[in-house]
């Protein structure tokens, strides 16, 4: 997610630091961003070889490489974190990050489920006023969608800067409040989750489910192809959580796991990542 944010970023001009744990990581980061950028010229210069690496080489040279988050983000005006989900995780590398970063930047994350004032609930004031929700969509380049999400201390001035910048890049902002999945994943949580249930009902195949909601309801994934997509594990998490302590949704039974759920889970069917999930691949 984290090189696909900082390819579109740099197609639109912007320098950017690419920033991960070790150089593998960065280097497949890199590799992901290069091989992307070569199908998008191959399209937008299809005869024209020197064309393409011209394009490809302008913006990967906006990009750099580091494993040094704070004094990457010494001179940042933006910094958009694309971490594993955990809060704890998220808290103290944002603990971090704020030593470092110049007071005018705006800090801000991409998580798909963890309150965003949570994860600045370490942070001082001055930093909460400057501290959003950019959530982006996998593929990233092609996705158009970012959820802009304000928190309660956030400065109005840094919503408008958060949307202009969605905007220079290219994307479709949505703004919306600090609440439990935001807005697509508030709705397309209990989605998958009431699919699962009437495969579990045995009122229909996944694959009768996924074909009545395509061409019924003209959506371009039916649901189990989309929750392959994500990931079985990732959707189980953010289940569970929501159910367990989301705000105004603790205990809703629209958020409880299924058994279904729990055992492809547990057999390491997770989706197209693992090769199996509710299909294989």
């Amino acid at each position: 997610m984290g090189s696909g944010i900082a390819q579109v970023a740099a197609t639109h001009k912007h320098e950017v630091t690419l920033v991960d744990v070790n150089q593998e990581a960065l280097d497949r980061g890199k590799s992901y961003m290069a091989k992307s950028l070569k199908r998008v010229a191959k399209k937008k210069f299809a005869e024209d070889e020197t064309a393409q690496s011209r394009f490809v080489d302008e913006i990967m040279g906006r990009v750099s490489l580091s494993t040094k988050p704070q004094e990457a983000v010494s001179r940042a005006d933006l910094v958009i974190e694309a971490i594993v989900e955990n809060i704890k995780v998220k808290q103290d590398l944002f603990a971090q990050l704020s030593k470092a970063a110049p007071q005018e930047a705006i800090l801000a994350s991409n998580t798909s489920s963890l309150p965003i004032g949570k994860i600045a609930e370490l942070l001082d004031e001055q930093r909460k006023q400057r501290f959003i929700g950019l959530h982006f969509f996998n593929p990233v380049p092609q996705m158009k969608l970012v959820e802009v999400v304000r928190t309660k201390e956030v400065e109005q001035s840094v919503v408008d800067s958060a949307v202009a910048w969605v905007k220079a890049i290219g994307k479709a902002p949505a703004v919306c409040k600090d609440t439990p999945g935001f807005i697509v994943n508030r709705l397309l949580l209990p989605y998958m989750m009431e699919s699962i249930r009437l495969l579990e009902r045995d009122v229909a195949s996944a694959q009768d489910i996924d074909t009545a909601m395509k061409l019924g309801a003209g959506y371009p994934m039916g649901p189990f192809e989309l929750c392959d997509y994500i990931g079985l594990d990732t959707i189980k998490f953010i289940v569970d959580g929501w159910h367990k302590d989301g705000e105004g949704l603790k205990g809703n039974p629209l958020f409880t796991s299924s058994t279904k759920l729990d055992e492809l889970v547990k057999q390491g069917r997770l989706g197209v990542k693992s090769g199996k999930g509710f299909y294989d691949y």
